[in-house]
């Protein structure tokens, strides 16, 4: 009997569309499933970068404990069933399919956060998950996830502006929102610096969090190697890990969470003779990060969606290399001739053409990085994957 395949076309159509955010959405769909978020505790994870580095380091962490663990992070590079893990795997596309059939009847109006939400709780509930480790999707008070009832910790990486739009204009607005996961007696855990962590003090003091950082907690958030994921700014995110780890009781998982990885954060292909480099930097804060971890390159292949600050996204990238190409990696995408004649480079719409020329213009030896947009990552990384039999550590 063949399985159906999930109609994943139906599911990508759930846009918000004007609906507003928070856990009111999630909430109703919790309800109509019998409140499957009540049986698993959680780790949630916020911040505007870093929270899927965090997650797969605290999964790594939380299975080596032997915990029975779930994930759920957003988005996904190759496959939706990445959003939702049970013990390190996947989820099975068929119960995407069913969940997607029982939606179409019992939610078709529901968001397509709120779905994904809705069936990893429904998941994690019938597989007896213990912990399962939660990253937000925008902010945390406005959050769908903040419907979650069993929280044990809550990770904050780092506040910048993005989603401002949704979130407010201000670092500190922004701060507020994100600090707004927080719950009274839960630990609250940040590597967040400055004004963000002004704000973070504050909201976690109203809301009586514990606020555990490494200024305040050094010996929590201490490394005993560095990660295996590359780039300074994982090194934070390693310690934010290690510190939650440390927090729940699962120091013995520490090592592991070290030795994670991640697909589309700096990840390194082999391919024809040349390196390349795969990130799914898509804010300034990351661009800023990711071009101080590699420096100098041969050539640059990006592409981001529009409604993102393209100019001060794209602008720490610039200094990397004059070979430039641009391409679309959505719908959405700001259009890649548009950036090529502000920027200076190349426009190749469509993806698969754009790096294959990026390739042929980037020397035998030499480094091409991709970055822009984790869509774009997604991408490039199943291209690659399919010629070059797979990444090189």
């Amino acid at each position: 009997m063949t399985t159906p395949r999930p109609d994943y076309d139906w599911l990508y159509s759930r846009t918000r569309a004007g609906r507003a955010r928070g856990p009111q959405g999630a909430r109703e769909l919790l309800e109509r499933l019998g409140h499957p978020e009540q049986h698993f505790g959680s780790v949630r994870v916020v911040g505007t970068n870093g929270k899927g580095s965090t997650c797969a380091m605290l999964e790594a962490g939380l299975l080596a404990c032997g915990v029975r663990t779930g994930r759920f992070t957003s988005p996904h590079l190759r496959a939706y069933e990445e959003r939702i893990r049970v013990g390190g795997q996947n989820l099975d596309p068929a119960r995407t399919a069913a969940f997607i059939e029982w939606a179409k009847v019992q939610a078709p109006d529901a968001a397509f956060f709120d779905l994904t939400l809705a069936l990893a709780c429904e998941v994690f509930a019938h597989d007896g998950v213990t912990v399962a480790v939660m990253e937000a999707g925008v902010g945390g008070q406005s959050d769908a996830t903040q419907v979650l009832p069993r929280v044990r910790a809550v990770a904050l990486t780092n506040v910048d502006l993005d989603h401002t739009s949704v979130l407010g204009d201000t670092l500190s607005e922004i701060a507020r929102d994100k600090a707004g996961a927080a719950q009274p007696g839960v630990p609250l855990l940040t590597t967040a610096r400055g004004e963000a962590l002004h704000t973070i003090e504050a909201v976690a003091t109203e809301l009586g969090a514990p606020l555990l950082t490494p200024e305040s907690h050094p010996a929590l958030f201490v490394l005993p190697h560095p990660p295996a994921l590359q780039g300074e700014h994982q090194h934070l995110n390693a310690r934010l890990a290690a510190a939650t780890l440390r927090t729940l009781g699962y120091e013995a998982g520490v090592d592991a969470a070290l030795g994670a990885t991640h697909p589309g954060r700096l990840e390194r292909f082999e391919v024809q003779g040349r390196v390349v480099l795969v990130d799914g930097a898509h804010n300034p804060h990351a661009t800023r990060a990711l071009a101080a971890a590699v420096g100098p390159v041969d050539a640059l292949l990006f592409g981001n969606l529009a409604r993102k600050d393209t100019h001060a996204t794209l602008a720490p990238l610039l200094a990397l290399t004059p070979t430039r190409l641009f391409t679309a990696p959505g719908d959405l995408s700001t259009p890649p001739q548009e950036l090529a004649d502000h920027y200076g480079g190349e426009a190749v719409p469509a993806p698969n053409d754009a790096l294959a020329q990026a390739l042929a213009r980037t020397p035998a030896g030499g480094t091409l990085l991709v970055a822009g947009s984790l869509y774009l990552a997604g991408v490039v990384r199943s291209a690659l994957l399919a010629g070059s039999g797979g990444p090189r550590s």
